[in-house]
């Protein structure tokens, strides 16, 4: 954190939510927001988008690095052996490329004699995959498909996440998250406090910061990220994630992803991208109607803002994070954000009994999900099992249990009034 900067928790006069940030000598404004990644089914891909200012590297644009986030990949660009997706798109997209979409991944595992969770050991023509939960629907090869083994007990769904305005959460202060966490019980009576786990920064070996991506907090930065899902989600190798899953029946060796003209990878091109788009914009119609203004008041009444934190600042410009390798810059930093999330995880009893790298008391842990672009959504929670507001509601127990319970006490006007406001993000 730089001298002299302070860290405010407040509630908000207008909308009485929980504002978290890091309030800098000058004053924060709000972070550009609006859905202007369209996804064009032509030769001018990302040439009606626009980006939330970001500079570019030399030679590249905000269009090229979204034409590469929505390239298909085939066997001989290195996609699989196994694999989820053909592009980062095809999965991130809706209502526009970077959004998130109905589609899940399936993640298993099994508990040992001690209760910890164990990643599975899936056999694949006389070689075994290992190491990780995930467990990929597609293949380049029938020799390669993988299924789920019978000792693995543990078995979830888990949906794509949305990626637009991540740059902003990604410039979030360490600090801030934790200083969100410690305060959690103060607002609750002692019954929530989120855990922030110490995540690798892959680009910078050694270091590590406050995991915020990935329903897990798997990763600290999106560099990380992206080489992460890159690997497991297409099979295509890169200098972070050098080695595939398996060698069955491999077209191209690795690395696969190379750097092009600009010395830009591909990996650094969906990060650029990710790190360039604007957050979810709220539908400023619904938004001003008394029903919703008078949900806002009943979210924050009952405790929901103490998890889904509505507006954070992030760091000023200049802080160095991801262990060196990223400075903020003006068009990232000092900016008010509204996720409705601490990016912290919370057992509110939907836990998926996954660990990836958290302690093993991550378990039943999920990242709270944040509630911008809500509104693009049909289905909801982590496995999407829930098909109205009302019931993703309904399911919050553990941490949640005693602001579920205020919900039922509502009346039917102020739960739908609650649901109406929801309907604005």
């Amino acid at each position: 954190m730089t001298p002299r900067t302070t860290l405010c928790f407040s509630l908000v006069t207008c909308g009485g939510l929980i504002t978290v940030g890091l309030l800098a000598q000058q004053a924060a404004t709000e972070a550009p927001a609006g859905f202007d990644t369209p996804t064009l089914q032509t030769q001018n891909a990302g040439s009606q988008s626009f980006s939330n200012g970001l500079p570019e590297p030399a030679g590249d644009t905000f269009a090229r690095d979204q034409q590469v986030f929505e390239k298909r990949e085939d066997p001989d660009l290195g996609l699989g052996p196994v694999f989820n997706a053909t592009s980062c798109s095809e999965c991130h997209q809706n209502p526009v490329s970077g959004g998130a979409s109905q589609i899940t991944e399936l993640r298993v595992g099994h508990k040992d004699d001690n209760g910890n969770f164990v990643n599975p050991v899936v056999s694949i023509n006389g070689s075994t995959i290992s190491g990780r939960s995930l467990i990929n629907d597609r293949a380049i090869c029938p020799d390669v498909q993988e299924h789920v083994p019978d000792s693995e007990n543990i078995r979830t769904l888990r949906a794509v996440l949305n990626t637009l305005g991540d740059g902003f959460v990604e410039v979030i202060d360490d600090s801030t998250l934790v200083n969100i966490a410690n305060n959690q019980p103060n607002l609750s009576e002692g019954t929530i406090k989120g855990e922030a786990i110490q995540v690798p920064i892959l680009e910078a070996p050694g270091q590590t910061r406050v995991g915020r991506f990935g329903w897990k907090d798997q990763h600290g930065s999106l560099l990380s990220f992206t080489a992460d899902a890159y690997l497991n989600e297409m099979g295509i190798t890169s200098r972070l994630k050098p080695t595939d899953i398996t060698s069955i029946c491999k077209v191209k060796a690795d690395p696969e992803d190379t750097p092009d003209e600009l010395g830009m990878a591909n990996i650094d091109h969906f990060a650029q991208f990710m790190r360039a788009t604007k957050v979810a914009p709220r539908d400023i119609t619904v938004a001003a109607t008394p029903d919703a203004q008078s949900g806002q008041q009943i979210f924050e009444k009952i405790g929901c803002g103490i998890c889904h934190v509505e507006a954070i600042t992030t760091a000023p410009q200049g802080t160095v994070l991801n262990g060196g390798t990223l400075t903020v810059s003006d068009v990232l930093g000092n900016k008010v954000i509204h996720p409705f999330s601490d990016f912290l995880l919370h057992d509110i009893g939907t836990g998926d009994g996954i660990v990836q790298a958290g302690p093993q008391d991550t378990a039943e842990k999920l990242r709270t999900a944040p509630l911008w672009g809500l509104r693009m959504k049909a289905r909801f929670m982590h496995d999407l099992a829930s098909l109205t507001l009302e019931d993703a509601i309904r399911r919050h127990r553990g941490e949640a249990r005693h602001i579920e319970r205020q919900f039922r006490n509502l009346t039917d006007t102020e739960r739908q009034n609650l649901v109406t406001f929801l309907k604005s993000l």
